[in-house]
């Protein structure tokens, strides 16, 4: 799930309208924040998604499950690569 969310988030990031003469900070700022919005959006469809299909499931160990998943998904962007 995390991966669909991030490809799709990266997808509406890269389609933004930032061309090379008309960069603004707030067109960046709505650019991220529309990513994030379609990001949460991919994530609530596909947990929805989840729980109709799998009647028997644990709701808390998934859930605990998916949440660590999306906040490590998420915390890729500090890694610093040293060399």
């Amino acid at each position: 799930m995390s991966l669909c969310a991030g490809w799709s988030s990266a997808v509406v990031a890269a389609k933004g309208k930032a061309s090379a003469g008309k960069v603004s900070a707030g067109g960046i700022l709505f650019g991220a924040l529309r990513a994030e919005g379609v990001k949460l959006g991919v994530m609530l469809v596909m947990l929805g998604i989840a729980f109709a299909a799998y009647e028997q499931m644990v709701a808390a160990a998934f859930l605990g499950t998916f949440v660590a998943t999306a906040v490590i998904f998420s915390m890729a962007f500090f890694v610093r690569e040293y060399n």
